[in-house]
């Protein structure tokens, strides 16, 4: 299990590198381990190629449905780092 302050170090190269190099696995790995840290999460397939996203009272969705692409759009990205920010799990410079 990563601590806290592994999980806001991974959250943090995420939102400062570039955010269309991130796969669902690294956003699934950080939702992950809030809930092994005590954060109420859901992960819900919503169809073939959409996941939607709770951390505590925060909703976000991915879609990964890119053709010959694992990486995700740069849209899903922001989305999920606008949730960490309102989380307080990340702050932008």
């Amino acid at each position: 299990m990563a601590d806290l302050k592994r999980i806001k170090a991974r959250i943090k190269a995420l939102a400062q590198g570039s955010r269309t190099n991130v796969t669902i696995e690294e956003i699934e790995w950080v939702v992950f381990h809030l809930k092994q840290n005590g954060y109420k999460t859901k992960v819900r397939p919503a169809g073939d190629h959409q996941k939607p996203f709770t951390v505590e009272e925060q909703m976000f969705g991915v879609c990964t449905h890119r053709r010959g692409s694992t990486h995700l759009k740069r849209f899903y990205v922001d989305a999920f780092i606008n949730a960490m920010i309102e989380l307080g799990l990340y702050e932008e410079d």
